[in-house]
């Protein structure tokens, strides 16, 4: 019998990458998965999948922006199976550009409302019950830019820095009455988020200098891990933690480096443009 089974896991952004991948997973162990995203069609495409290798799952559409969208979620999940075992707030977008080339509407302010102040929308509906239960996981999803802070995603790594400060604290919080809260922090991935790249030459100079072929069902294998065996926070690959280390206890270093690297690229995107 798996560790996680009859769970109900409420997992946000299950549309695709992590998210997805993370919900046939939880639903391979046995748990009631509850796919949120805005894209319908595919939250019921995932649904219909589950059910038919036998796993349970529910589909239901929102926004986590909204927050009575957001509440209907959890009111939802909660009339159906009276409990909510793992929150995975997977829910995110990103943007790779300079930070001038950046819209206020699309890239700052909507990233921002999507990556961070839902993340804590949802959570904020949710943990009252794991803590009148005493019990609960809280799985985020962050980002090796919320660790650290490289040109490009100005807007992307600040929201991933807040998400780090939030489970951090939230941790803390609510260690003492049961509810547990982790944080996942993955480096380059095969996920959505490399369309978002464009035709940026210095973003992708960045990342083909990593050589990272980190696949998404690798990263959501992990959180299932963590699901399992709960852990304060996972950095992934594992050497992102001597780069991360690396990064703060040599910050004139990385300035250097960061230094050279823009200067040689920024007027090839301009050019470009």
């Amino acid at each position: 019998m798996s560790k996680l089974e009859n769970k109900v896991v409420l997992i946000t952004g299950a549309s695709s990458g992590f998210g997805e991948d993370a919900a046939l997973m939880f639903a391979a162990e046995g748990c009631k998965v509850v796919l949120a995203a805005r894209r319908i069609d595919r939250l019921q495409a995932l649904a219909a999948k589950i059910q038919d290798t036998g796993g349970e799952a529910l589909a239901i559409p929102v926004d986590i922006v909204d927050v009575a969208e957001v509440k209907n979620l959890v009111e939802t999940t909660l009339d159906l199976y009276g409990q909510i075992d793992i929150l995975f707030n997977n829910a995110g977008i990103g943007r790779v550009a300079w930070f001038e080339d950046h819209s206020w509407d699309r890239d700052i302010n909507t990233l921002i409302q999507v990556n961070l102040i839902g993340l804590m929308q949802v959570t904020h509906e949710v943990l009252p019950h794991m803590l009148a239960r005493g019990e609960g996981h809280i799985i985020n999803m962050a980002s090796v830019a919320g660790l650290m802070a490289p040109p490009l995603i100005a807007s992307y790594s600040a929201s991933k820095f807040g998400v780090r400060g939030f489970t951090d604290v939230l941790r803390r919080e609510v260690a003492p009455f049961g509810v547990k809260v982790s944080g996942i922090y993955p480096g380059p991935a095969s996920t959505e988020f490399g369309q978002h790249v464009g035709k940026n030459q210095a973003y992708r100079k960045f990342r083909s200098g990593f050589r990272v072929h980190m696949t998404s069902e690798y990263v959501a294998r992990r959180v299932v891990n963590v699901a399992k065996r709960p852990r304060r926070s996972l950095i992934i690959p594992w050497w992102f933690r001597i780069v991360y280390v690396f990064d703060m206890l040599f910050p004139t270093i990385m300035d250097w480096l960061y230094f050279h690297y823009v200067k040689k690229y920024r007027n090839l995107d301009k050019e470009n443009k």
